[in-house]
């Protein structure tokens, strides 16, 4: 009866990973319409992402103090509420075709999506043998990677309306006309959003009336309890430093996507969304299959060489001319698959009692998606969007570092066990 209930409770939890990854994966798309709805440069552009990850960082530790209290069920439907809440704003926001009033929305939608993540990371990582951890948490992200396959394909055929503006024909227009279709465009969103919404909001309803398995910490911890201090945990910190990298270069790849295969490649934008549509396909792929692999090979040395080859791929990116660019950058797509899950299950693995707050650091570093895309955007408008992608190449290094010093400690027979042998 216990093991039926996990397995409902799984289930369920991996529907919320396919929830946020198709709202965060709407980013890319929302670039380049508001830049041209709301007349942005692209580092302006770039605070899109500023506004979401923030809020990562300012509610991962009250999201995990509210759990503390109110449990896990209670967390996700506060996640779920102001995820619902946010997409509703879209609507007001594009009638009043005000950046502001958009950044704001998606910094609500992005607080309920804490709430999400800030619960769901840890609860299906605990609810099952600690020897499967790293599988189960990638097993459930590749339906995050499932979401990120759909979410440009739909609002790229749904937002964008494959026609932008040159300098040239802002000017011949007449106020009149060029306020008419710059409130267009803005209004594009308005459907989507509002469908996104009544979505989440039945999803909400169904978790109401659906009894979860609460996981009691301490019975659930006693093995790996210490008496240490969190901040004595050595790889938590390196995790959180490395979490912090990896999801700024995840965040710049695909924010980035649409407007690099135009400038590098010539592609239209609708056209480059099924490019980005096709690459977070094999991100998802990348997934299922890094669950597989990593049954016979230890995280870490996974972690290590999709770290070194997505190196080599930002290199082909930002070195090379045509469509062969763009194909690379779809290739590191695949090889980004189990890095956020992998750095989360090897960075509170033992940490015992300190696993909740480990688990709200981790979720705090998602900051870092606030961060390196303005850092991007503004080497790009300094040079060129392509040169700008050596942002995220000096990101995998950090995993590098973080899988290689996982990769000493991987020897230990207790570690090894943890790591899923």
């Amino acid at each position: 009866m216990k093991t039926s209930r996990n397995l409902f409770a799984v289930g369920l939890i991996t529907s919320l990973f396919f929830l946020w990854g198709f709202a965060v994966n709407l980013n890319p798309v929302l670039i380049p319409h508001l830049k041209k709805a709301c007349q942005l440069t692209d580092a302006q552009s770039a605070f899109i992402d500023s506004a979401f990850f923030v809020a990562y960082f300012l509610m991962a530790l009250p999201a995990g103090r509210f759990m503390q209290r109110f449990g896990y069920k209670g967390g996700i439907l506060v996640g779920l509420a102001l995820f619902a809440t946010g997409a509703f704003l879209f609507y007001p926001a594009a009638e009043a075709r005000t950046y502001g009033f958009f950044l704001a929305a998606l910094f609500i939608i992005a607080s309920g999506l804490t709430f999400l993540e800030t619960a769901a990371n840890p609860y299906i990582t605990v609810l099952g043998h600690a020897d499967s951890a790293a599988q189960r948490l990638n097993f459930a992200q590749s339906f995050n990677g499932l979401a990120a396959t759909l979410a440009p394909l739909v609002g790229g055929q749904l937002i964008l309306s494959g026609r932008t503006l040159t300098a040239a024909e802002e000017q011949a227009m007449s106020p009149a006309e060029l306020s008419a279709y710059l409130g267009r465009e803005a209004a594009a969103v308005q459907l989507p959003y509002l469908a996104i919404g009544a979505v989440v909001l039945l999803v909400a309803v169904v978790l109401y009336f659906t009894r979860l398995p609460e996981i009691v910490e301490d019975a659930a911890e006693q093995e790996g309890s210490r008496a240490t201090s969190l901040w004595q945990e050595k790889n938590l910190l390196l995790g959180v430093v490395a979490q912090f990298f990896y999801v700024g270069a995840q965040v710049c790849i695909s924010s980035f996507f649409i407007r690099f295969a135009g400038q590098v490649a010539g592609i239209a934008e609708k056209t480059a969304t099924l490019y980005l549509s096709g690459a977070l396909l094999g991100f998802m792929a990348g997934r299922f299959i890094g669950t597989a692999l990593l049954r016979v090979v230890p995280p870490a040395r996974l972690l290590a060489i999709y770290s070194l080859v997505n190196m080599a791929l930002i290199g082909l990116a930002v070195g090379l001319r045509g469509q062969l660019p763009v194909y690379a950058l779809m290739g590191v797509e695949f090889f980004m698959s189990i890095m956020f899950p992998t750095i989360f299950s090897l960075s509170i693995r033992g940490l015992g009692t300190h696993t909740k707050v480990g688990s709200s650091l981790l979720i705090m570093a998602i900051v870092s998606g606030a961060v390196f895309p303005v850092l991007m955007g503004w080497l790009s408008d300094l040079s060129t969007v392509q040169t700008a992608y050596v942002v995220p190449g000096g990101c995998f290094v950090v995993v590098l570092l973080f899988a290689l010093t996982n990769l000493k400690t991987a020897r230990q027979p207790a570690l090894v066990a943890a790591g899923g042998h």
